[in-house]
């Protein structure tokens, strides 16, 4: 049963148990004292059911879910209780726990490239996750790691068993952590955050393989996700989490028509809605007069060499567009189509094997040595994880002030004054300038990102991913600092995501592109609510909506498209 064809209404037969979490409470020890994590939590689901936990970060779902497994650190302690149907899960000692995990409890974490061992191959996982369950053959558990790797899809299994999981795309490696989640038929499947880091296409081909396989294991099914999208795919019924504590507990179709908990409101309201095939574009707004054009990339080819005598591998091929000043050009397409790569390159990240990048006029690809340098302050890049891009070791100030001190454009008062000015911008307090990035939470870090992009007033932004990790009230908050500020500061923005409602949102014009080619351009409410390729019609037409009713005719028409 899908999200979108889950009860409404309050007469819904209740399904019998099979986890059941009765008022637990977490604390973790820290600096001596114990702190709340999770509050008086209780929620069940039933066999068969898919139950969807949502929340900000912070809110206590993945506490919880990994509560169920004795998954939590040594620092913490329960209260409360957790049944497998009549077994006590609290207080289970290792060995039955290790009896419990895998078989009859379940597993599908957020980062399978941080979860998979990268030294083993994926076959020798799974094989060994079969034999932990199983007496079985090292050979016997081979073929059935290979009839696995066929269930959840991954082409030429015989030849992919053999493969490491850095020799598999992410969808294949999230495809790889399923089959091992699933090689002891369990009776409940918990899945954390399972599609965050997948772009639109692969995300909706995982959504799909846990719904088939849920449906024909019979499993109950716990997904952790902020993704209001993902919840009206998926969930039958939905638990609302806000600082350790259940706010709001519903059918789907019901939490999304008639959401009770203001909380849960502004949840639903900071979701962008993705565009809507066949339906009008939206009015554009006034143009505005236009200077000239700040980037143009023209026949642009990027080419990685290829190692050990192997052929180089093309991963941009004749790309060409522009970008006036004051415009957002959106770049979208899945995984692998080029978009961080072009981003790169105009930057000077990628190195450009063909065509020009021109920058105010300026062809970039032919800079070098102290003409780049001096160049570099008219473009700037935001990256996606704002936590991997600060150095730790800098204060939110210093990273700020570096481009300014780098490029010696002001000298350190002048720099303080700035970092001042820009936080302000930023809607973070100028008495945060001593804080480390640690310090802050993902949104803040990425609007000091932000900021530093900005240091220098550069002509040119590129935005990569800039708010694929976040919240959707965080991301809501981004996107809307975000757009304030490129309507006041009027820089070009090459904007690279894959999360199409924030593509419309942004953008004026969009570029998709396919195997590092653009297959369609044009105005983004025309291309997203019209789309004129098949490629485009099926980027579209499988992102999620938050509306389990418009959800399942998008999920019936992708299907179509992709058969």
């Amino acid at each position: 049963m899908t999200g979108a064809a889950a009860e409404s209404g309050a007469g819904a037969a209740p399904r019998a148990p099979v986890l059941t979490v009765d008022r637990l409470s977490v604390d973790f020890r820290i600096g001596g004292h114990w702190v709340p994590a999770v509050e008086e939590v209780s929620f069940t689901v039933g066999r068969g059911e898919v139950v969807a936990l949502v929340g900000e970060s912070g809110s206590g779902k993945s506490v919880s879910s990994m509560s169920v497994l004795g998954l939590i650190g040594g620092n913490a302690r329960h209260r409360g209780s957790i049944r497998l149907h009549d077994t006590e899960l609290l207080g289970l000692d290792h060995e039955a726990l290790r009896d419990i995990r895998g078989k009859r409890i379940s597993m599908i974490f957020q980062e399978p490239m941080t979860a998979l061992n990268p030294v083993y191959t994926i076959g020798r996982q799974i094989a060994e996750a079969v034999r932990c369950h199983e007496e079985v053959s090292a050979a016997e558990a081979r073929t059935r790691a290979i009839e696995l790797l066929v269930k959840v899809g991954i082409p030429d299994p015989e030849r992919r068993v053999d493969s490491y999981p850095h020799q598999l795309s992410g969808g294949q490696r999230q495809r790889a952590m399923i089959a091992m989640a699933v090689s002891g038929s369990p009776e409940v499947i918990i899945a954390d955050e399972p599609t965050t880091a997948l772009d639109v296409t692969v995300q909706a081909e995982i959504l799909d393989l846990l719904r088939g396989l849920q449906k024909d294991l019979g499993s109950a099914v716990l997904i952790i996700t902020h993704d209001m999208g993902v919840v009206a795919d998926l969930a039958d019924r939905v638990v609302v989490m806000k600082q350790g504590a259940v706010v709001e507990e519903a059918p789907v179709a019901r939490l999304f028509s008639a959401p009770q908990h203001d909380y849960t409101r502004r949840l639903l309201a900071a979701v962008p809605r993705p565009p809507v095939p066949g339906t009008e574009p939206p009015v554009p707004e006034q143009e505005k007069p236009t200077g000239a054009t700040t980037l143009r990339v023209t026949e642009l080819e990027v080419e990685y060499p290829g190692r050990l005598g192997r052929k180089g591998f093309k991963a941009v091929r004749g790309v060409s567009f522009s970008i006036d000043r004051g415009k957002v050009l959106g770049l979208v397409g899945e995984s692998g189509s080029g978009k961080s790569t072009i981003g790169r390159a105009v930057v000077g990240l990628s190195r450009a094997t063909g065509g020009s990048i021109d920058v105010c006029g300026t062809d970039v690809t032919r800079l070098s040595g102290r003409r780049l340098r001096a160049f570099r302050p008219t473009y700037s890049m935001v990256f996606q994880d704002p936590g991997a891009s600060l150095n730790p070791r800098l204060s939110i100030g210093d990273s700020i002030a570096a481009p300014m001190l780098v490029n010696r454009t002001t000298d350190q008062a002048g720099a303080r004054a700035r970092v001042t000015e820009l936080l302000e911008q930023v809607e973070l307090s100028p008495s945060w300038v001593e804080r480390f990035p640690h310090e802050l939470s993902g949104g803040q870090r990425q609007r000091i990102g932000i900021a530093r992009a900005l240091a220098l007033e550069p002509e040119l932004l590129i935005a990569d991913e800039p708010t694929s990790a976040l919240d959707v009230s965080v991301q809501a908050t981004v996107l809307r600092l975000f757009r304030d500020l490129q309507d006041r500061l009027g820089f070009a923005c090459l904007f690279i995501s894959h999360d199409l409602g924030v593509v419309e949102l942004l953008a004026h014009e969009v570029a998709v592109l396919r195997n590092g080619e653009v297959v369609e351009r044009g105005p983004a409410g025309e291309v997203l609510t019209g789309p004129t390729t098949d490629y485009t019609r099926r980027l579209v037409a499988a992102a999620p909506v938050p509306d389990p009713v418009q959800q399942a005719e998008r999920r019936r028409l992708w299907r179509e498209m992709a058969a």
